[in-house]
């Protein structure tokens, strides 16, 4: 064995933590070679290591604490891990295998704690950075730390193909997707049998519009797992944003088997194929995900209704008085029936509407409107908005979550438009985001702490959208209000967007009334503002004349 090879036969052993044996090959090297630089600061450095001699518990130990983890018997692993540490104070292999499963018992301050422990009493310890870096971006959504505990891991151990991709995501993360693609393929180069790997390289080229080459590299990741409903959900939303729903929408029911998703899963002899007939069947519809997409979907219970069903909706009590505008005759309930309850005859959750219904881009159910606001409210809100100017509703920011990334955008750059004569910018908007309005130096009008303040959601707001001439809006569920209200609505989307609003065009199949602004370049809101005060400037003028 040459030189080189003793020595990098060491630095593997001393990142396996077997510690005593890389001193070994380091002491016979320096026999040999006595004023090898390399070795001698290598051998000082594990020297540093207090008590080196009572650093580890026997391998034995060690081999029964990785099967107790294995089996997920994991406070049985941290019961034992404790006790060999009072023994073995400095084994940093059982600091970073506690913290690991301190991780995943949901204790993330703890598992913190456990690695640094480790990595203080071995920096060398490539494997404690790994892990690290995995609690700060999956606990505490650190992105920028966690590259950089993730940067040292590969600095170490340069062929850990788990590091490159975790420091892929996290840049996906914080939209630096150019960044991600290279350090993912990275991944995938060292690790070319890793359908993970391939999932998330997909999910960045999808972000980077590249949906062609982000379907073909989903399919490499299914060609490797065949039965992977994380990556063929993923892969539906590439379908539905270059418009082929009827795919797009296949694929999306494998939404219904990935992990820890919140759905209710329907019982097999409930499902209803689509085909079946309905007539006088009582049909037990339920609400998922956010409010925009309720709002979205809702369309589709009518559909139901006229197959002759008996439809019950479920859905958050405080959107009934809105979605009971839909129809009369749909029932909406705010849980679900009792396991006793054999009346239902057929179920679904709402998102499987459009696949069931075979939705393409030419079928989708459109009308000018499908919800409508509260008569006595517009009335209302009619007399607190006297003003007899254009009237603009705007929202700027819906809930923040990972979703959200990229859609939102700052109150202030409404500041060119609030200048435009005989104009009033109204603002529609609730919850995050709206502290902003406290440092604007523009004319806003606010409607006060009663304004959707009750049991109801967006009563309120469905009522004031009706004395607007326009709706102005970023990608939230006031977008979907106001389409469904059939009301005048302008949306500002990235420059990738959601699904739903497809690429390339500036109206929506889904909204008759709607306008779709995007950005040309990402990150670049300038220009969208830009051209809506051009677009509002011309509307003023043909107002005046």
């Amino acid at each position: 064995m040459s030189l080189e090879q003793q020595i990098n036969k060491a630095i593997s052993l001393e990142k396996k933590g077997e510690i005593l044996k890389a001193k070994d090959i380091y002491k016979s090297i320096l026999k040999v070679f006595p004023k090898n630089i390399r070795v001698q600061k290598r051998l000082e450095a594990l020297n540093i290591l207090k008590q080196i001699n009572n650093l580890h518990p026997p391998q034995e130990d060690i081999d029964k604490l990785i099967k107790l983890f294995n089996q997920k018997h994991f406070s049985s692993v941290i019961e034992q891990s404790q006790a060999l540490i009072r023994e073995y104070p400095n084994a940093f292999v059982i600091w970073d295998l506690m913290g690991a499963t301190n991780q995943l018992l949901g204790k993330p301050d703890e598992a913190l704690k456990d690695f640094k422990q480790a990595i203080q009493l071995n920096s060398n310890y490539e494997n404690a950075y790994y892990n690290m870096g995995v609690v700060l971006l999956e606990d505490y959504g650190n992105p920028v730390e966690a590259i950089e505990a993730f940067k040292k891991s590969i600095s170490l151990n340069p062929k850990n193909a788990r590091a490159y991709n975790n420091m892929g995501n996290s840049l996906r993360k914080l939209g630096r997707f150019e960044e991600a693609i290279i350090v993912l393929n990275k991944a995938i180069l060292i690790e070319s049998k890793n359908a993970i790997f391939y999932r998330n390289a997909g999910n960045v080229l999808a972000k980077l519009g590249k949906l062609n080459e982000a379907i073909e590299t989903y399919n490499k990741a299914l060609l490797l797992k065949p039965d992977y409903p994380e990556t063929y959900y993923d892969l539906s939303f590439s379908y539905n944003l270059k418009g082929d729903l009827q795919k797009g929408f296949q694929l999306y029911e494998w939404r219904l088997k990935k992990d820890g998703f919140p759905t209710r899963i329907p019982k097999d002899y409930l499902i209803w194929d689509g085909k079946n007939s309905v007539l006088d069947k009582k049909f037990f519809v339920y609400e998922e995900q956010g409010l925009g997409d309720t709002i979205q979907f809702v369309r589709y219970l009518p559909l139901l209704k006229q197959k002759g069903a008996k439809v019950m909706f479920k859905v958050k009590s405080k959107m009934h008085a809105l979605l009971k505008t839909l129809d009369e005759d749909i029932v909406f309930v705010d849980r679900d029936p009792d396991d006793n309850d054999n009346s239902i005859d057929f179920e679904t959750p709402l998102m499987s509407l459009p696949y069931l219904f075979k939705t393409n881009l030419k079928s989708i159910p459109l009308r000018k409107s499908y919800l409508s606001a509260d008569h006595n409210k517009i009335i209302s809100w009619k007399k607190n908005l006297p003003k007899d100017n254009f009237k603009v509703g705007i929202c700027w920011q819906g809930s923040k979550n990972k979703i959200d990334f990229g859609r939102s955008f700052p109150l202030t750059l409404f500041e060119d438009i609030s200048k435009l004569p005989n104009l009033e910018l109204i603002s529609l908007h609730k919850g995050e985001g709206e502290k902003q309005i406290e440092n604007v130096n523009f004319d806003l009008t606010v409607l006060g702490n009663d304004f959707d303040n009750g049991e109801d959601a967006f009563i309120d707001t469905a009522a004031v959208m009706a004395n607007c001439d326009l709706i102005i809006t970023s990608d939230t569920a006031i977008a979907h209000l106001a389409g469904a209200l059939g009301y005048r609505t302008w949306v500002l989307l990235k420059k990738i967007p959601d699904w739903r609003w497809l690429l390339d065009r500036n109206d929506s199949p889904w909204y008759t009334n709607m306008k779709l602004y995007r950005q040309k370049e990402r990150d670049n809101w300038k220009t969208v503002f830009e051209l809506i005060k051009k677009d509002l400037k011309s509307i003023l003028t043909l107002r005046e004349n």
